[in-house]
This record gives structure tokens, sequence and C-alpha cells, in this order.
């Protein structure tokens, strides 16, 4: 099921920000930066993809939660949220 660019636009953002985010972890382990403070930002990272996931499986449920049908599928919608755990 394709879900238009338009309607993803904030987990696209996110995503992006996060993309600058791991760069930035990978120059802080590059320059043996404190382990605190990489930690502290790989834990910001992680949240915010968990946060882009959970957004592209809420604004998706009417597209991908549904069968040939039309009809809501129980078991797809939990197995998208279920590949966030």
């Amino acid at each position: 099921m394709i879900i238009e660019p338009s309607e993803l636009k904030s987990a696209r953002d996110r995503l992006v920000r996060v993309q600058g985010q791991i760069g930035g972890i990978v120059r802080m382990l590059d320059e043996g930066r404190d382990c605190t403070e990489m930690l502290t930002q790989l834990s910001a990272a992680s949240t915010a993809l968990t946060r882009a996931g959970f957004t592209m499986i809420a604004t998706g449920m009417q597209h991908c939660g549904n069968d040939s049908e039309g009809s809501i599928n129980r078991a797809a919608l939990e197995k998208a949220f279920m590949s966030l755990a």
C-alpha cells in the first residue's frame, strides 16, 4: 500500500533530524567524546526513530491495516506495531 508523501511529512522531517543526530554521534565517537554525552544523543535518536515509526503507522492505519475488501486487518496492524517493539 502506498501512502502519499505529504501525509508523512512530519515523519520525514523527524527522520532527517535523526540522520543529522546519527552523523553527530559518529563524529563524537571519532573524536573520543564522553560516553555519557554519546549515550544521551543515541537515546534521543532512538526515541526519534520510534516516534517516526509510530507516526508512519498511525498515518497509514487506514491504508495498511485494510485488506483487499477495505476491512480492517487486525493481524496486519498488530504486525506493524510489533515491528517497532
